[in-house]
């Protein structure tokens, strides 16, 4: 088998496909997190902590005396590690929405009643009668 029809042969099978698909939904499900995080959530976790906003928390390395990051990254590098705090209380909100949405799925799949047993062939049920006729006397 050659490169190019083996390649072909992998390129086309439904598990890349399927993959494929799982990713462009996956990155477009990932902007609608990101909203839910960063516009709804968020701002609700910094009016309960009175105001708090982590992301301005930054220790400058360069000597600058800006009072917000993207001042401060302009004029040199910073250790920014109220940015990290926000992206990780994202990820672990994220974590926690992903969690109750699986737990909703699963809980819906298990509530499907199960498939009917498959019907009896028709050549099965004629021998069957066939042989209940044989053993009336």
């Amino acid at each position: 088998m050659s490169f190019s029809s083996e390649f072909k042969e992998f390129a086309v099978k439904g598990n890349v496909i399927d993959l494929a698909v799982g990713v462009i939904i996956g990155g477009a499900f990932g902007k609608i997190v990101d909203s839910l995080v960063g516009d709804l959530v968020m701002p609700i976790v910094g009016k309960i902590f009175g105001g708090l906003d982590f992301s301005n928390y930054f220790i400058p390395l360069a000597g600058q005396t800006a009072t917000n990051l993207v001042d401060a990254k302009k004029a040199g590098a910073v250790f920014a590690y109220g940015n990290f705090i926000t992206v990780a209380i994202n990820f672990f909100i994220l974590a926690f929405i992903i969690f109750l949405m699986v737990k909703q799925v699963n809980r819906l799949k298990r509530a499907e009643p199960p498939p009917p047993p498959p019907a009896t062939p028709e050549d099965v049920v004629l021998l069957r009668e066939i042989r209940d006729s044989l053993r009336k006397p």
